[in-house]
């Protein structure tokens, strides 16, 4: 069993009723999934470059990932409606928080220059959207493998009725907010 999640059952929710006086057990919000997107825009004129990307989304998550295509036709970037631009995969369960604990204990502190990161990134909804701007933060990415730098973005979605408690939740988690 994944640490966070013991962290979750342990501490995390009894701060939260403490914080937020919750009448239920049933209202403390909760971690729902995490979607890892990669867009790979490269794929127009190139279709390995996306298996690439498919197979370090692999990598991550323990888990195969979706191809995603392009809704709509743009005439500018050479793209045609249903052209496979990306990949994406949804984690939920063990492997979603054994994801956000490599996540926050190993790859964010491996980011250059990192001072912590947005706390404005919440949706309004209590859904959390960070950007990562390499793959290669990540200890299961082999760099001498990787043939570009890709960037990718990671959506943390909640239960959490408003950002606050989004917010609260995640820093109990251990989400290195900046201050």
């Amino acid at each position: 069993m994944s640490n966070l999640k013991t962290v979750y059952n342990d501490v995390v929710k009894s701060e939260l009723i403490k914080t937020f006086n919750y009448s239920s057990a049933m209202q403390v919000p909760k971690l729902e999934k995490i979607v890892i997107n990669m867009g790979v825009g490269d794929a127009v004129f190139n279709s390995k470059v996306l298996d690439d990307a498919v197979e370090e989304l692999m990598q991550l998550s323990g888990q195969r990932p979706v191809v995603t295509k392009a809704k709509k036709s743009i005439a500018n970037f050479k793209l045609r409606e249903q052209m496979p631009i990306g990949a994406k995969v949804t984690l939920r369960g063990e492997r979603m928080y054994l994801f956000l604990e490599k996540l926050i204990q190993i790859a964010l502190p491996r980011v250059r220059d990192f001072r912590g990161v947005s706390g404005n990134a919440f949706d309004g909804r209590g859904n959390y959207t960070l950007g990562l701007r390499e793959q290669i933060v990540f200890p299961e990415i082999n760099i001498d493998k990787v043939k570009k730098v890709r960037g990718m973005d990671i959506v943390i979605v909640t239960t959490a009725q408003t950002d606050e408690e989004a917010k609260k939740l995640l820093s109990l988690f251990g989400m290195p907010f900046k201050k």
